[in-house]
């Protein structure tokens, strides 16, 4: 089965839109996003901030949550992160929003930037253009431009390094340069020696995974400090890549309510695989009732499969699970017979948005 349909060429017959080429390209991504936060020019002077806002939705928010989840302990300030329209009263003038929107066009993006600009905020931009790069340039708020040409979803490494190294230089947060480099060594080693197509089943964790995951609805579980945007990365990616249904749950969270919805409709419980994203440095409770939720869930005939993080400083443990999740979408969208790129149900949402 591998040979016929996860090598090379044959991922490639229905990978039209090239979608392991970005993935394989990912490291390079982080590093250029280095040296893109490196040499922007910031247009404000302010440091005095209460809070970091992130505003954006879909593929341009995850490196927001990115962001978010690496500093749980880190950053003094509270790291909110808004997918709507609107922006909350507590986003004032001593705020720092950063408005994230990859093509710069996004309608919900580009109304949180202006209520952000109205309310005084101090606002960095980040996109590769559009409407958003405009409206920066006539405000003569701060603009960061990534490159152009991928989809939002594949820009991971530009909208979710870029801000983490922008907090670093505006002394927000420490020094994190040298663990973004740490991290880049860990995802090349891991697609060199384990993900790519060229490595075989058993050893390829994103290969085992697909596998897993083909004719069944995923739950992605995971702690829900840190690794929460790994799971939320693996839905969406599943939902947009494998053209497949996905969910997530977060310990300690879900085993105070939904360790008990596991018992109906029980005939349709085997349809379902359980994804435990897994790390050595997790809480011992935490893993402990991650444990004990995966052998109920077993019992009651679903599917179960660990996906550990790879490499030693937070970033790349979050980032390696990432990776794996990433591939893995790949993988199950050939296995379903789909390219992993087109999201059809989102232009056409679009299309019927711009009608009224």
């Amino acid at each position: 089965m591998e040979k016929k349909t996860l090598n090379a060429s044959s991922i490639r017959k229905i990978d039209r839109s090239s979608v392991l080429d970005t993935l394989m390209d990912f490291p390079g991504h982080c590093q250029a996003a280095c040296e893109i936060a490196g040499k922007a020019q910031i247009l404000f002077d302010r440091r005095d901030f209460n809070q970091i806002v992130f505003a954006g939705v879909g593929g341009s928010a995850i490196g927001a949550d990115l962001v978010r989840a690496y500093l749980y302990f880190d950053c003094t300030l509270p790291i909110q992160v808004f997918r709507d329209y609107e922006m909350p009263a507590c986003v004032d003038s001593h705020s720092l929003v950063f408005i994230v929107s990859y093509s710069g066009n996004t309608e919900e993006t580009l109304s949180a930037y202006r209520i952000a600009r109205q309310r005084g905020a101090s606002i960095i931009s980040v996109s590769s253009g559009g409407t958003l790069q405009s409206l920066s340039r006539q405000d003569e708020t701060t603009f960061i431009q990534v490159p152009a040409g991928l989809p939002p979803r594949s820009a991971l490494g530009y909208l979710g390094v870029t801000p983490l190294c922008l907090l670093s230089r505006l002394g927000v947060i420490k020094d994190v340069f040298p663990e973004v480099r740490s991290a880049i060594a860990v995802l090349c080693e891991l697609r060199d020696k384990n993900l790519n197509p060229r490595i075989g089943q058993k050893e390829n964790a994103a290969k085992v995974l697909a596998d897993k995951l083909k004719g069944k609805v995923a739950v992605v579980c995971s702690s829900s400090v840190h690794f929460d945007v790994a799971a939320i990365r693996l839905r969406c990616q599943l939902n947009e890549n494998s053209k497949a249904l996905a969910f997530t749950a977060f310990i300690p969270e879900a085993t105070h309510n939904e360790i008990v919805g596991w018992q109906n409709p029980a005939k349709a419980l085997g349809q379902f695989c359980v994804v435990l994203l897994r790390d050595n440095k997790m809480h011992p409770r935490v893993a402990k009732r991650m444990d004990i939720f995966a052998d109920i869930i077993r019992q009651q005939g679903a599917g179960v499969i660990e996906v550990w993080s790879r490499g030693e400083g937070l970033l790349s443990r979050i980032l390696s699970l990432i990776y794996i999740g990433d591939f893995a979408s790949l993988y199950l969208s050939v296995l379903y017979g789909v390219d992993p790129g087109p999201v059809d149900r989102i232009t056409f949402l679009k299309s019927e948005l711009s009608r009224s």
